[in-house]
């Protein structure tokens, strides 16, 4: 026993030779025990604590073995004997003496040595004392403490669990937090099952270390003779103490974990709002039974584990609802274009680290429009765009955008058009969410693509030469704010893609990124496609990866179309731009339209008098009626192949011949209409007209 009360200092010179009242009073005995003679005389009160009668002790050491069991003896005689070969002054044990009434009682001996000149130890004066009561309260002290250690521990085990679970979003987060190295640490477990209840059967979600999976419990009924059962049939704890209560109660599963050395194990109930959903198992190979607070403490833990899983199970049914209506409102497939070669990818968005992703309002969409070549010049709408929000209701009102944007654009409408529409659809659907969009008319014959935007990216492309770049295109408010604008403009802009040219599009998950400008992103992201893959596909691919290792708060759409090196140079498609009055951008960039699609279609000798043609028409719309003029470009395939010019207004009064007079500035238009084309004519459209003029570029049947 360690020594508590030893002196490091011998008795004083002045050491009374009997000193009994002092020490009575302090219900203490004394001895003197000299060494030489063998003999240990004590005082009265030392025999009291020994319990000793005087005629029971003849002042031999011996004689105190009727009181001092064999053990305790041995324990006194080893700190004796220590002290006196050590050379020490004194020392000090705790030992137990039985009492007449058969008893054991603590004592604690203090003796100092006196040793001769030489070092020899002659004499020991010492004292005795009762102890038991001293070494009663620091026992209690100790049981106190550590039931007070305990209880932090327990404490701590469901304040840490707690802590983890409160980052989990899902089923499988839970179980990992639970199932964790650490998890298990804190509770204390050798392994974890858990059990979710599902159509009145208990589904496995998680069982015990590899291995440890016992056949025919993946799925279980309430009513089977199993701990988890019994838990959620009864909605109380299952606590089993031991292997062989084990064994007597479930001796089914019993069988099938006997490999695992389980010694106790605590079932308990997930109870939300008085219902079970489910029970959690924790197996021990360590310990035997469950103390009061140690039931309590795992109750508790079940309760803030239950409430955790009830958390996930609803957020991971408000994803899979958010994700499927969002797929649903998603195309399922993309159309094939001739002429192209096309990949769309979609990432939702991730929150919080890698726990869980979310659903955003991000869309891709890709039109087959009317007007396309049978030999690789097919006409597409590109369309990509994003709803504000990150919830089901930025999914719905993405899917209604979508399907109303894709059915003006295949009505025919013009880009500029499909876009005021869909605005004024969004502005007047019963939500408060705008969106960004970006439109591409894209007429793979000629390369030529019109180009709106509203509030979303530019667009970018990668050349031929591997180099990429960011198209600026003039671009109106986002889709939704008419109300507060009043009807939105959005100006077209044309752009060309070569034949092995690539135009991307994206929405502001693949370019933003955490404290860089905009403008920097877009240069980081045409520096990644500039590098990447030649194929779309992998192109694609790649970076949606760079967007996943990124991570980020937002979804990513994103829409590659690559031009292909047409079959052969034959004409064919169509081209349309609306042109209204004051806008002379408009007229230049419809000349350009022309220019390049005559060119394109191979009747490049002939562009001078189709743009002269089709500006003299465009301008007696703007002059002559109080709308706009709608100009389409055709290229006609048959016994001849053509160029025709449609110039459509909302007046329904004829064109009519006028003569100029030698001083006139006007009159001369159908003069040089009829003059430069080979065959004109005026078709009634509606509430307007159409006028139209077809040139001849080439004889004979072009080949299918």
């Amino acid at each position: 026993m360690a020594d508590r009360g030893a002196n490091p200092l011998s008795p004083p010179d002045d050491w009374p030779d009997h000193p009994d009242p002092i020490l009575a009073l302090n219900r203490m005995g004394s001895f003197d025990w000299d060494l030489d003679a063998g003999v240990l005389q004590m005082d009265a009160q030392a025999h009291e604590i020994f319990d000793l009668r005087p005629d029971e002790y003849d002042d031999r050491p011996e004689s105190l073995g009727i009181r001092v069991p064999h053990g305790e003896a041995l324990r006194l005689d080893t700190a004796v004997s220590q002290a006196l070969k050590t050379g020490s002054e004194n020392y000090g044990v705790y030992f137990r003496v039985r009492r007449r009434d058969g008893s054991l009682r603590w004592t604690h001996t203090q003796g100092y040595i006196r040793r001769d000149e030489g070092g020899r130890p002659r004499r020991i004066i010492g004292i005795v004392r009762d102890a038991t009561q001293e070494l009663g309260d620091s026992e209690a002290r100790r049981e106190q403490a550590a039931q007070e250690d305990v209880r932090r521990r327990q404490t701590n085990v469901v304040q840490l669990t707690t802590a983890a679970l409160a980052h989990a979003r899902t089923v499988q987060d839970v179980i990992d937090v639970l199932k964790d190295t650490h998890g298990l640490t804190h509770l204390g477990a050798t392994s974890l099952v858990i059990g979710l209840v599902e159509a009145g059967r208990i589904r496995l979600i998680a069982e015990g270390p590899e291995g440890s999976f016992v056949p025919g419990t993946e799925v279980t009924g309430i009513e089977e003779p199993y701990p988890m059962s019994e838990a959620v049939r009864t909605l109380s704890p299952c606590f089993i103490d031991s292997p062989e209560e084990f064994a007597e109660r479930y001796p089914r599963l019993w069988q099938g974990i006997t490999g695992l050395h389980i010694t106790s194990a605590a079932y308990l109930p997930l109870i939300v709002q008085a219902r079970p959903i489910g029970a959690m198992g924790l197996l021990y190979n360590d310990r035997r039974g469950f103390t009061a607070e140690e039931r309590n403490i795992l109750v508790v833990l079940g309760s803030s584990i239950s409430q955790s899983l009830q958390r996930a199970m609803f957020y991971e049914q408000e994803m899979d609802l958010a994700q499927g209506l969002q797929q649903a409102m998603l195309p399922r497939t993309i159309p094939s274009v001739p002429g192209a070669d096309l990949a769309v990818r979609y990432r939702a968005a991730t929150i919080g680290g890698s726990l869980g992703r979310d659903i955003g309002g991000d869309w891709y969409d890709l039109i087959p429009l009317p007007g396309g070549t049978p030999y690789g010049g097919g006409r597409v709408g590109a369309v990509i765009g994003d709803v504000q929000g990150h919830d089901t209701h930025a999914a719905a009102v993405m899917g209604q955008l979508r399907i109303v944007l894709r059915a003006y654009a295949a009505e025919g409408h013009p880009p500029a058009t499909v876009m005021a529409r869909a605005s004024v659809f969004l502005d007047e659907l019963d939500t408060d969410r705008s969106a960004t969009c970006l439109y591409a008319e894209a007429d793979l014959s000629t390369g030529v693509l019109q180009v709106v935007r509203a509030g979303h990216l530019d667009p970018l492309v990668r050349r031929t030469d591997g180099s990429c770049r960011r198209v600026r295109v003039p671009g109106g408010l986002p889709l939704g704010l008419s109300a507060e604008f009043g009807r939105l403009d959005y100006p077209v802009g044309t752009m060309e893609l070569d034949p092995g040219d690539t135009l991307l599009l994206c929405t502001d998950g693949l370019v933003e990124q955490p404290g860089a400008d905009l403008d920097d992103g877009m240069e980081t992201l045409a520096a990644l496609i500039a590098v990447g893959p030649d194929d779309v596909r992998d192109l694609a691919d790649r970076l949606i990866d760079v967007a996943a290792q990124r991570g980020g708060g937002d979804d990513v759409a994103l829409l590659l179309l690559r031009r292909r090196a047409l079959e052969s140079a034959r004409p064919g498609g169509r081209l349309k731009q609306r042109v209204t009055p004051g806008d002379p951008e408009a007229l230049a960039e419809t000349r350009r339209m022309i220019r390049t699609a005559v060119g394109a279609w191979g009747a490049g000798e002939r562009a001078d008098e189709i743009e002269l043609v089709a500006d003299e028409m465009i301008t007696n719309v703007l002059m002559h009626t109080e709308g706009a003029a709608v100009v389409t470009l055709r290229a006609l395939t048959g016994s001849e192949r053509r160029v025709r010019v449609e110039v459509e207004d909302s007046s329904s009064a004829l064109p009519r011949r006028r003569e100029a007079g030698e001083s006139g500035v006007s009159g001369r238009g159908m003069l040089l209409i009829e003059t430069l084309t080979d065959v004109w004519g005026v078709e009634a459209r509606g509430g307007g007209k159409c006028v139209w003029s077809e040139f001849v570029v080439a004889k004979g049947s072009a080949p299918a």
